[in-house]
Formats: C-alpha cells, structure tokens, sequence
C-alpha cells in the first residue's frame, strides 16, 4: 500500500462496517447462525481497523497543525518532530497491517517453543526465544499469559505455551513458526567449545468464542497432576495442573498456570479449540502430523533463521535474506524487519498462486 493510499481506507472501511450492520439487521441473516457470526467477525474487525486509522488521522492533523505553527515562528521544534516521529512510527504500522489477508491474521496467537536434541544447550535456546518473544509482544503492546511451563532440568526450558494477545498477533508471530537454529560457544561447555543448537516455534490462531468447533467429550482424556513450573509454592500444592489428550488426533494441550484446576482447564480446552481449528480450517491433517512429527527432527534442514554468536555475530532469516549483525536487538525483541520480509514473501507467493 503506498502512503498516499492509506487514508482512503478509513473511509472505505466505515463504509464495509455500514453494509455489514445493515445485513446484520436482515431476519434472514439472524436465521442463518454461520453466517451472522462470519459477519461478527468481519465487523469486530472492522471497528478495530477504524479505530486504528482514526489513531492514524489524528497524528497527522497534529503534524499538519504543528507545522503551521512552526512556519508562524513558533518555537515549537522539539514538539514537531516527536509528533513526526510518532506519525511516521503509526504509519508504517499502516503500512504492516495492508501486508494481512487471511482471515485468522487478525486474532490473537498461541505460541509454543520446543527445544530440538541435545539437552541444556537447546533447552536454554529455547528460553532465550521465549524472552526473544516477550520483548516482541511487550514492544507491541500485546498481552501475554505463560499457560504452560516446563523448566529444563539444568536451565532452560522442556516446552512452553504462550498465549498472545492483541490486534494481529497471529498475523505478525504466525511468520515466526519454523525451526531456529544457533550457533554460539557454550556456556554450559567447560571447554568453551562452539555448539550448533535447534528449537522450534509452533504458532496457531486462537479461536474465539463465536466459533463452533465440535468436540466430543468422549473424545478427551484428561488427566490432572501437580503443578511443576512458575507460580510459586502455591500452584504446586494441588493436582491443579490440567493436560488434556484429543484421542482421535493425538494432539495434546495442558496448563498449569493458574492455580485452579477448573481454571487450568478452560486454558487448556482454548488451546486445543486453536489447534484443531487449525487442522480444520486449512483441512491438512497430513501437513499437521508432519508438523508434529518435525518435533523429534528438530534439525539441519528444516530451520527458517539462523542466529549465529560465534565466530561472528549474524543473524539471517533463510526464507526472505533479510539479515542483520545487530544481535543483541533481535533477541531484544526487535523482530518488525524480519516480520515485515516474511509477510511481503507471503503476499507474493499468494498472488503467484
């Protein structure tokens, strides 16, 4: 979308939200549950993309306001250009959210990171992703709630589930699924010796309440145990901890992060609803089980960016070239330009299609 284009959409938009109430109001369309929750959705978001090219106008009119006041001779300097820099900050975020088409990019994400083989080494990888991901969520604003946490035995981390919540976190982590691999000298190596670790990142759309996925009760194994990671003595007292078994898949979800168990449930079931969304939606079981399997063949040949600390400091996304020798910003969370890439490739590649 060019700069020039970005302003139509606003009006654009309120007009797609007018259309959709006036079909809302239609009987036939309350008769018709799939289609009045599709409309819902498409109207949540809607009002949220107005809401944020509102945001987008107002920076602009104080820009435009404060100018004519500097060319008045007002001393005004350092107010313009924080009112430019925040109106060119809010502008490529415009610029970003014309890169989402598919229908889910727009909800909130459930994230998980698995170490590959080799034990502290990758586990403790997979922590510093998980601190890597944080650091992104928080510099965008979104919510996060660490629903499932399993602490490596010497550092690091088993596996965690994350659940991310704002406007287009699924669109903007969904770039990050795949496997990342680094190469750096080891802590945990008494002969500094350079090691090569994997882990990988899983993200999936959450499913909102609005949207019926059937699952049958008979189709569930649940089992309770006690908690094991953050939280504190408390979450450990009880078999508060939930894990529940989808039969017929094999897919597998649990939560331990709250200290009821009916609460660790609920967590639990949003989660599965996620996947199996997932699997549904785009109708590639056989993908998915691939995908799962990969978890075992966490390895050479599957990783989409390689985070190198020694003997250089690189890090390159495999799929886009995009790469930097800032390293410490990257795993600070600094994660738009990557995204950004990732997103221009997905486009073109639809458009191919």
């Amino acid at each position: 979308m060019k700069r020039s284009e970005v302003f139509f959409d606003l009006e654009n938009k309120k007009a797609d939200a007018e259309s959709i109430n006036r079909e809302l109001a239609l009987p036939d369309t309350w008769q018709d549950q799939k289609k009045f929750q599709s409309l819902q959705q498409k109207k949540k978001k809607l009002e949220r993309d107005i809401r944020f090219f509102r945001s987008l106008g107002e920076k602009k009119e104080e820009v435009e306001v404060l100018a004519e006041l500097a060319d008045e001779g007002e001393n005004i300097g350092e107010d313009l250009e924080r009112a430019l820099a925040a109106f060119e900050k809010k502008l490529e975020e415009a610029e970003l959210q014309a890169l989402f088409f598919e229908e889910d990019d727009s909800r909130n994400a459930i994230l998980t990171i698995h170490p590959g083989a080799g034990g502290t080494e990758s586990q403790d990888w997979a922590q510093m992703l998980l601190r890597m991901y944080l650091r992104y969520a928080e510099r965008k604003g979104y919510k996060t709630e660490v629903l499932d946490f399993m602490p490596g035995e010497e550092a690091g981390i088993k596996s965690v589930t994350v659940r991310v919540e704002g406007d287009y976190a699924y669109g903007n982590l969904s770039q990050e699924s795949g496997v990342h691999r680094l190469v750096r000298i080891s802590p945990f190596d008494a002969n500094k010796r350079r090691h090569t670790s994997f882990a990988a990142v899983f993200v999936f759309p959450e499913v909102e309440e609005d949207i019926a996925v059937d699952i049958d009760p008979e189709d569930l194994r649940v089992d309770t145990y006690r908690s094991s990671g953050r939280g504190g003595q408390h979450v450990n007292v009880t078999d508060s901890a939930v894990r529940i078994t989808h039969l017929p898949t094999g897919v597998v979800v649990q939560c331990q992060s709250e200290r009821s168990q009916h609460k660790n449930k609920a967590a639990a079931m949003k989660v599965l609803k996620a996947r199996l969304y997932e699997m549904e939606k785009k109708k590639q079981l056989e993908k998915f089980e691939k995908i799962e399997e990969s978890k075992s063949d966490i390895a050479w040949g599957n990783q989409i960016r390689s985070y190198v600390l020694h003997p250089y400091r690189m890090i390159k996304d495999l799929r886009t070239k995009v790469e930097t020798g800032d390293v410490d910003k990257i795993l600070d969370g600094e994660l738009d330009d990557f995204i950004k890439a990732s997103l221009r490739l997905r486009n073109k590649s639809a458009q191919v299609s």
